[in-house]
């Protein structure tokens, strides 16, 4: 991946995330309970950034996929969410996922992280959960950290892969090809660079090599 264009990236990226999410729609019962617990956790630390981020009003969604995170980001009654991603279809089938009273607070439209179609300091916080954690280029990395500082004027809540991670996801029978991701040290680096300060950071589980959420200010 690391040698391909920012383009091809996000299409990669939303070719693995369709299959996910097909894998997902297609179980004929409930998930694992593995799976279950990790999509708890999930929305657990969700909830805890948005505390930590100041219960941002206008968040955008980037990479949104079926809008997975919706229901989360709803909860606080006065917030405001745009969602975006690559894919048209992916938006279209989102709106077959959720009850029509939250649809009517979700504002999607496609775009590409590397370029949002809004001004700067758009929104109070940008949201990206998915998209990030499938980058292993840093030069691509910082691209779309800087596109967020031009966007967000306020905070970034992102989630970022771990080494560990993949193993994990073999471990369970899911397909995953070994890379070389970045190490933390490298990752808040990055983030200084592109202008944001690092305020909190959340594991899924202390401790394992599961995916980190991080929650950034801009800084002065």
């Amino acid at each position: 991946m690391s040698a391909q264009p920012p383009s091809s990236v996000e299409h990669e990226c939303a070719r693995r995330y369709d299959q996910e999410h097909a894998r997902v729609c297609l179980q004929p019962h409930p998930r694992g309970l593995v799976q279950r617990f990790l999509q708890w956790r999930g929305k657990r630390l969700v909830r805890r950034a948005l505390k930590a981020a100041g219960e941002p009003g206008l968040i955008l969604d980037v990479a949104c996929g079926a809008g997975g995170n919706w229901p989360v980001l709803a909860e606080h009654t006065n917030r405001v969410i745009l969602a975006t991603d690559p894919s048209q279809e992916m938006l279209d089938h989102a709106q077959t996922h959720h009850p029509a009273e939250l649809l009517k607070r979700v504002k999607t439209f496609q775009s590409s992280a590397f370029a949002i179609g809004l001004p700067e300091n758009a929104v109070d916080c940008i949201f990206c959960m998915r998209l990030f954690q499938h980058i292993d280029n840093s030069e691509h990395r910082l691209a779309i950290l800087r596109e967020f500082y031009r966007v967000s004027r306020d905070a970034l809540i992102v989630s970022v892969q771990r080494d560990g991670y993949l193993k994990l996801r073999a471990r369970f029978g899911e397909d995953a090809q070994p890379r070389q991701w970045a190490t933390k040290v490298e990752l808040e680096a990055e983030f200084r660079q592109a202008g944001f300060k690092t305020l909190k950071y959340l594991d899924t589980l202390p401790g394992s090599d599961l995916p980190r959420v991080y929650v950034l200010h801009k800084a002065d």
